[in-house]
């Protein structure tokens, strides 16, 4: 059966997602030129899930585009939980300040703006219950590398786009190289539990124990 058919039926029988959400998705696929690197209802309904069973406080976003994810893991917050993101470009960011402004949950995020790695180097150390990375793939080992050290014990490293079309398979291009060994480092580093999830693109869910 098709894929795309699955992730319907999938979407359909899950949380349905909140009207500022559905604003965001469709604002995004109506005026963005890859509307599809918005994370979308599946991955953020997981994102949901773990934030929910770690009772996670303080999540850090990599990557954060026009708001979708960012706004739907905030909606997921207990009242003192708090949103950092990652964003380079700055179209992005002013759409998702648009959107934020409409939500109750927005004022929980706070937008990083420039390089993320950059931004990454400037926050501390065991201060994230979860990081979610979706972002350039070209840094995605750079990103992995300090979100461990950014991620306190017994927290989750979520990584989108990490079967990248199917291309980690057979690698050929840059980003297939990339993402692949990153796999593999993932799946050799002794710190994390973690379970690569054919969900969408590909979800890597890290659990650090160490």
């Amino acid at each position: 059966m098709d894929n795309n058919i699955i992730n319907q039926y999938c979407v359909e029988h899950s949380l349905k997602e909140s009207s500022i959400l559905k604003e965001i998705r469709e604002f995004t696929f109506n005026n963005e030129k890859i509307p599809n690197m918005i994370s979308g209802p599946l991955v953020v309904n997981l994102l949901k899930h773990f934030i929910k069973s770690l009772n996670a406080k303080k999540i850090l976003e990599v990557g954060m585009f026009t708001g979708y994810s960012a706004m739907g893991m905030a909606e997921s917050l207990p009242a003192d939980g708090e949103l950092h993101t990652c964003e380079l470009m700055e179209q992005h960011i002013n759409t998702a300040k648009g959107f934020f402004k409409k939500s109750k949950f927005g004022d929980k995020i706070t937008i990083h703006a420039g390089e993320a790695l950059d931004s990454l180097e400037n926050l501390s150390a065991n201060t994230f219950d979860l990081i979610f990375i979706d972002a350039d793939k070209k840094n995605y080992i750079k990103y992995y590398n300090r979100a461990m050290t950014l991620l306190k014990k017994h927290g989750m490293i979520i990584l989108d786009n990490m079967l990248w079309s199917g291309g980690v398979v057979n690698p050929k291009t840059d980003e297939d190289i990339i993402l692949n060994e990153l796999n593999s480092i993932i799946a050799n580093d002794q710190r994390n539990i973690n379970v690569l999830l054919p969900i969408r693109d590909g979800v890597m869910v890290c659990f650090k124990h160490e």
